[in-house]
């Protein structure tokens, strides 16, 4: 198929990247131009691409001009001037550095201007997409210590940021909801628990991921039914967290010497103390779960 058929027959359903291209800056007429472009494979005069892309041709001069100056495109030759798209590939790496020096320096003057005391609140995340990449960012600014309770498939989502801390040498203590501790061990500074000694899910946090850092922040997702998270460098609740992951730590130590006294007294997964103070909801759950 040749590069303009292939740019007729593929122009249906392009509203996605579309929204995409404009959500980088692309105007309406610059995105269509783009794609136009790049669906063609091989140089085009304006008149080739306002035809095909449905712009009116004084909009695609202009339009390919500014495309050009920002590197979207590029002319390869003239008297016709023809243009090229520049491969997406080598575009959004280009964006990503200059966006990236952009939100730097901004954030530099910002700061010059004053920050606020952030310290009292707790912020709201939403969205899967900014929840992964808000515990991605804890971890990867994490200087000294980092303390986690998470389900292992969520964990897992993680283990590049984990991994990186360990080379770090970030100190680990993981409370993991799964069989295997060894899956995540990052490092010699990291200590890995399966949860009560069997890392069987139970009860209403199964599905929370609790991350404290460097005792002065946390992050808690819940990654269920739409990714929704709180942060917060408030100190009363970054001790709440730790303290949360600390005691299930120290559950784990315990369930590995005396496991099969407590299952004696408390019954399995402390069945006995769980139902003395479950929520008939929460009861039903864990008995599903455990098919006690």
């Amino acid at each position: 198929m040749s590069g303009r058929l292939a740019a007729s027959a593929g122009q249906h359903g392009d509203e996605g990247v579309l929204s995409d291209l404009r959500k980088l800056g692309f105007t309406e007429y610059e995105a269509r131009i783009y794609l136009q472009l790049l669906r063609l494979g091989e140089p085009a005069t304006a008149y080739e691409v306002s035809k095909n892309a449905g712009v009116p041709r004084p909009n695609t001069y202009n339009a390919l001009e500014n495309l050009s100056q920002r590197g979207a495109v590029l002319p390869v030759s003239e008297s016709p001037a023809r243009y090229v798209a520049t491969p997406p590939d080598e575009l959004m790496s280009a964006y990503a550095r200059q966006t990236a020096a952009l939100c730097a320096q901004v954030g530099a003057r910002l700061k010059e201007v004053g920050s606020p005391a952030e310290d009292r609140y707790v912020w709201s995340i939403t969205g899967d997409i900014a929840v992964r990449d808000k515990i991605d960012q804890v971890i990867d600014t994490c200087r000294e210590t980092l303390m986690i309770k998470a389900p292992d498939d969520i964990l897992r989502t993680h283990k590049a940021a984990l991994t990186r801390a360990g080379r770090r040498g970030v100190e680990m203590l993981i409370v993991v909801f799964g069989p295997d501790p060894e899956e995540f061990r990052f490092g010699s500074r990291c200590r890995t628990f399966i949860h009560e000694g069997n890392g069987v899910r139970m009860g209403s946090t199964d599905n929370l991921f609790t991350i404290a850092s460097d005792h002065r922040e946390v992050v808690t997702a819940r990654m269920a039914d739409g990714a929704q998270a709180v942060h917060s460098r408030n100190q009363t609740i970054v001790n709440v967290a730790e303290s949360l992951i600390r005691h299930d730590y120290y559950m784990a130590e315990i369930f590995l010497k005396f496991g099969p006294e407590i299952d004696e007294t408390f019954g399995p997964y402390l069945r006995d103390l769980r139902l003395a103070c479950f929520t008939p909801e929460q009861a039903e759950t864990f008995r599903a779960k455990t098919g006690l």
